[in-house]
C-alpha cells in the first residue's frame, strides 16, 4: 500500500489508497499510514514534509523526460505530460499550464494564471468591478452588462490562447485540475483525466519499484 502526494504551491494533494484529499501547506499533515511517494514544487512544503515523515520518497528519478524546455519547467508539468504522446496537456490549477507532446517529445507550453487569480484581478481594480462568476456564457454574443463584460473578457482569457495551440498542432486536448470544468465545454476533441498526474506517478513507481 502506498500514498501519493503531489505538492504544490498552496496545497499538498494526497492519494492514499482511494481517498483523495489536500491540506493546505500552511496546515498539519497527519493520518498518513503509507509510504509516501510524492513529487514536488515547493521546497519548503517539501521540506515540511519530510520532517513529519522523513521516509518519504521524491520520485523525480523516476522520469526519463525529452523536452527542449529550460529547466525552470515546473516537474508537476513533467509529470502530467511524461506518459502522453501527441496530445496537448491542459492542467488547471492556481495556475493554468498548456504543454504540446509530439510524438513522445515534449516541444514547449505556457503557463496562464488560474481562474481564481483572474477573477481576484477586478476588484483590485475598483469596487465596482465586482461581479458574480458565470460558467455558462454564450461567449458568441457581445456583452451587454458589466458582469457578462468581465465574465466574457475572463473566459476568453483563457479559451483563446489554449485554441489557437489546438489549431495549429492539430492535437486532443487533455484536460486536469478541478477549474477545467469551467472551460472544457468551450472546445471540440478533448477529455478530461481527474487523475492524470497521480496515473502517472503510479505508473513510474510500478516501473522503477
Amino acid at each position: 500500500m502506498m500514498t501519493l502526494c503531489d505538492i504544490g504551491n498552496t496545497t499538498y494533494h494526497f492519494l492514499q489508497d482511494d481517498n483523495e484529499f489536500k491540506i493546505s501547506v500552511n496546515d498539519n499533515i497527519s493520518n498518513i499510514i503509507n509510504q509516501i511517494y510524492y513529487i514536488s514544487v515547493n521546497d519548503k512544503a517539501e521540506k515540511k514534509l519530510l520532517k513529519k515523515y522523513p521516509n518519504s520518497i521524491n520520485i523525480k528519478s523516476f522520469f526519463n523526460f525529452k523536452t527542449s524546455y529550460s529547466s525552470t519547467m515546473g516537474f508537476d508539468r513533467v509529470v502530467a505530460c511524461a506518459n502522453k504522446n501527441n496530445n496537448i496537456i491542459v492542467d488547471c490549477g492556481s495556475a493554468i499550464t498548456v504543454d504540446i507532446m509530439k510524438n513522445n517529445t515534449h516541444l514547449g507550453g505556457f503557463i496562464m494564471p488560474g481562474i481564481e487569480a483572474i477573477k481576484n484581478i477586478y476588484p483590485n481594480i475598483s469596487e465596482k468591478l465586482s461581479f458574480d462568476f458565470e460558467t455558462n456564457l454564450n461567449l458568441d454574443k457581445i456583452p451587454l452588462n458589466t458582469n457578462d463584460a468581465i465574465n466574457y473578457a475572463l473566459l476568453q482569457m483563457i479559451i483563446l490562447p489554449i485554441k489557437n495551440i489546438q489549431e495549429q498542432y492539430n492535437l486532443e486536448i487533455i484536460f486536469t485540475g478541478e477549474t477545467s470544468k469551467y472551460i472544457i465545454n468551450h472546445f471540440e476533441n478533448t477529455k478530461y483525466e481527474k487523475h492524470l498526474i497521480f496515473d502517472s506517478m503510479k505508473s513510474a513507481i510500478r516501473k522503477n519499484i
